[in-house]
């Protein structure tokens, strides 16, 4: 099969990276746009951009191939990128689907199923099961997705029904399913994922790993390859895992096998069919151009040789619209921006571009890559000083606080690491080089286990904590659930209302026992940040 012409199912950087491929290989490629987004970057950047209604709207993506004349589609990630149903909708028209069968698909991307099926590969998964059998804390996750949607954690069971509510929700907005399961939580444990390629032919390799433990809001902010925490005989167990659950689903394309890492036992936790955010990081330890071997298995091609060594080290982080303490996204106009020169960087965005509710808040991914970890670090440094961005909030102090953080110069991160140690806090004291030092850690009791924050909770804190009667909202948002009425009781940390900014939700919660004295918005209702919410009057 010999691809000439590719529609590019998405927006922002993923659409232009793909764009960029295409051009590479002769390829050509078509943007869509959707009405509230024809004058994004990657649709002026296009050579020939397809007006659509909506980018989940697979009816809307197939008209516009066939408008077009091309003859594949590119999901990119997010949308439609890990949806069986449109990729068997692809091939049904006649079309090349750049991504992983639809079977594979339906097989990776059903959590339950495919926990099913690794237990039969011999790949280890975290047990599930009902509540009472699992015990607290737990987690709460989305059968459907992945990319933290649909997911929560849950320390006791007084909090398990708006958990699970909240879950479902949540899911149903960004999957179209609220199929919702409960599953062991492991404290503390690093994330590592292992990056596979597979063809049409049976093949399955793998192209190494990235350490991903860093993340807020269960999405990540900095990647890096190879992971500190692996060495040789590690690195092999994970990948043979990794290869053996890929080939027991049939899986063909790039794909990402992520893992939970604590000590030396791991456990599968999903497979991403798709392209990831942070391919780039591969892409530079490897040579290997994801993007391009996709375009050129979904043709046909066997698998040819990749390295199976990584050259240097990789770092991506993550420059995205949002508040650097409390993570929720902002909007706005981004009326100055300077990205760094001398590294790569995938952008999204332009100087002038809006940044709106609808969609992902990134802005640009820096990547760095160095002889030696300590080089690629001391790189993304210097790329981080030089960024600049003015006219919306964004979370570059926040990259820059952890870029010198000296927790991950010692490779000593896990997904627990802003519980351990908060947005912009000031880093732990170096430890003092002498015995006694030494002896009188060792006699300190151990660290109590917790799971990590969540963020969207914390958050919410501050706005009535000095007595204040107002609730107000904490970014710019959708109300999808007013959970209260006027003259309703609620005790301290009951959530009042629901808010949504680019599928994630973002409980409101009182900040004390009191009396709903009045709401002010209802569900439905889009508002600004600082807009009021509900009034509370304290209960005698």
């Amino acid at each position: 099969m010999t691809i000439r012409k590719v529609l590019v199912a998405n927006r922002g950087e993923i659409a232009l990276r793909i764009a960029r491929a295409c051009a590479e290989l002769g390829i050509e490629s078509v943007a869509v746009a959707a009405p509230d987004d024809r004058g994004a970057l990657h649709a002026r950047s296009a050579r020939e951009t397809v007006a659509i209604g909506d980018y989940l709207d697979a009816d809307e993506l197939l008209r516009a191939a066939r408008e077009t004349g091309a003859d594949a589609i590119h999901p990119g990630y997010g949308f439609l990128a890990e949806s069986p149903g449109f990729a068997a909708a692809v091939q049904a028209a006649g079309l090349i689907w750049v991504g992983p069968p639809p079977e594979a698909l339906r097989l990776g991307g059903d959590k339950l199923e495919a926990k099913r099926i690794a237990l039969g590969a011999g790949v280890p998964v975290v047990p599930t099961g009902e509540p009472e059998e699992i015990g607290f804390p737990l987690v709460v996750k989305a059968a459907a997705g992945g990319g933290g949607r649909g997911m929560r954690v849950v320390t006791a069971p007084e909090e398990l029904g708006e958990a699970l509510a909240a879950a479902r929700r949540e899911a149903r907005a960004a999957f179209g399913d609220d199929t919702v399961f409960c599953e062991r939580f492991v404290a503390r444990p690093r994330h590592v994922e292992i990056q596979l390629l597979g063809d049409l032919h049976g093949a399955v390799v793998s192209l190494g790993e990235r350490e991903c433990s860093v993340q807020r809001r269960h999405q990540k902010v900095l990647e890096e390859s190879p992971s500190p925490a692996l060495d040789p005989a590690l690195r092999a167990e994970l990948a043979a895992a990794a290869v053996a659950f890929g080939r027991a689903i049939g899986y063909a394309s790039a794909g990402t096998a992520e893992f939970m890492l604590a000590g030396r036992e791991f456990f599968l936790l999903e497979l991403n069919g798709r392209i990831q955010v942070e391919h780039g990081v591969t892409e530079l330890v490897t040579g290997v151009d994801l993007v391009q071997a996709q375009l050129r298995i979904a043709g046909g091609e066997p698998l040819w040789a990749v390295p199976t060594e990584l050259s240097g080290h990789a770092i991506e982080a993550r420059l995205y619209a949002e508040d650097p303490r409390t993570f929720l996204p902002q909007t706005g106009r981004v009326e100055r921006l300077r990205l760094p020169r001398g590294i790569r960087v995938d952008a999204g965005v332009e100087q002038g571009d809006e940044v709106g509710l609808r969609y992902d808040p990134l802005i640009a991914k820096l990547l760095v890559h160095g002889r030696s970890r300590a080089e690629a670090l001391e790189r993304l440094e210097h790329a981080l000083a030089e960024t600049e961005v003015g006219g919306v909030v964004t979370n570059l102090p926040f990259l820059r606080w952890l870029a010198g953080h000296p927790a991950l110069h010692a490779g000593e991160t896990t997904t627990a690491f802003l519980d351990d140690y908060p947005p912009l806090s000031a880093p732990p004291p170096p430890p003092l080089e002498d015995a006694w030092s030494a002896a009188w850690r060792l006699n300190l009791p151990a660290a109590e286990q917790r799971p990590p924050p969540d963020i969207d909770v914390a958050a919410q804190e501050g706005p009535a904590s000095d007595g204040s009667s107002a609730l107000t909202a904490p970014m710019p948002g959708t109300v999808i659930s007013v959970l209260v009425a006027p003259g309703q009781q609620v005790e301290a940390r009951e959530p009042v209302c629901v808010l949504e900014a680019m599928k994630m939700e973002t409980p409101i919660l009182s900040p004390y026992a009191a009396r709903v004295a009045a709401v002010h918005v209802a569900e439905g209702d889009g508002v600004a940040r600082g807009a009021l919410l509900v009034e509370l009057e304290e209960s005698g």
